[in-house]
């Protein structure tokens, strides 16, 4: 069992849709939450928009019954728990939607997250003065990937840290070079390789969490977990996707709905969004930050 140094730290992730949480930043809450800080993962929108891997649950999606939000619920509690830590959705489950791709018709509706205005930003600032976090990790201004409900989980937690004072920021990036040095010469069947451009990356980084062999199990799970979004290449089925995919390589991979085979990193990396930065990044995440 890690040492429970981090007690007393306490820590929000705001992500955009349920996923998220696993596939950026769940190597380090899992990290976290195990060595005693209290971690909170705050969940935006239900996922309304997504598509659906494998038969079994095709026909949740938004255009057909419309149900898929309410599914993912139980994938994001399924997926907490083998990360070890809290949730809840931005002023309740339901209370913001699925805002699709940019200039998708969804995003006009209501109640799309893009649409949520200052009452987002409003109920965001409530959890902030509730959890006082030491540390709130999110995307970047692009969102990482420019998805306009991860841009928005930005703009929301920076204007609700005007309100309420957080001691640092943290934004969620992948390394370019090192996300190209993981992927093999040639992808499994039924799965492609990503082409140049195609994967969300950056030049540097801040600070970086290295996932020892716990925290990297704990966000395999919680990625496998939600299943109806992610493939897991380790050559294992479930009720959701009766297809097994084995992806040899020195990481376990996996793919999106989008067939485009992706290494699950053993190394999470972040830049400073604001708040003072750690004085040497060997401290860690919370380097300087009094408890």
């Amino acid at each position: 069992m890690a040492a429970r140094d981090l007690a007393g730290y306490r820590v929000v992730a705001v992500h955009a849709h349920p996923d998220d949480e696993a596939i950026t930043t769940g190597g380090t809450l899992a990290n976290l939450a195990s060595r005693g800080a209290d971690v909170l993962v705050v969940t935006c929108t239900l996922g309304e928009q997504g598509e659906v891997i494998g038969e079994t649950y095709q026909h949740l999606v938004a255009d057909e019954a419309d149900q898929l939000g309410g599914f993912r619920i139980r994938e994001l509690e399924a997926s907490l728990a083998a990360l070890g830590v809290r949730g809840c959705f931005l002023g309740g489950a339901g209370r913001f939607r699925d805002s699709g791709m940019a200039g998708s018709p969804s995003s006009e509706d209501p109640r799309a997250f893009v649409n949520s205005g200052k009452l987002a930003v409003d109920l965001l600032a409530e959890i902030f003065t509730a959890e006082r976090p030491h540390l709130v990790l999110t995307y970047g201004p692009d969102g990482g990937y420019g998805h306009p409900d991860h841009i928005r989980a930005h703009e929301i937690t920076h204007a609700a840290a005007k309100i309420v004072d957080i001691p640092r920021i943290l934004w969620t990036v992948r390394l370019a070079a090192e996300t190209a040095a993981l992927l093999p010469d040639t992808a499994p069947e039924g799965w492609r390789l990503p082409e140049e451009g195609e994967l969300d990356g950056v030049e540097r980084a801040d600070v970086s969490m290295l996932l020892d062999d716990h925290s990297y199990s704990a966000k395999v799970e919680a990625m496998r977990a939600h299943a109806t979004q992610l493939w897991i290449g380790d050559g294992r089925i479930s009720k959701t996707n009766p297809h097994a995919i084995l992806a040899a390589g020195p990481v376990v991979y996996y793919s999106l709905s989008n067939l485009i085979m992706q290494p699950i990193q053993r190394v999470e990396h972040y830049q400073l969004g604001a708040g003072a930065p750690p004085a040497n990044p060997d401290e860690g995440l919370f380097g300087g930050l009094e408890r």
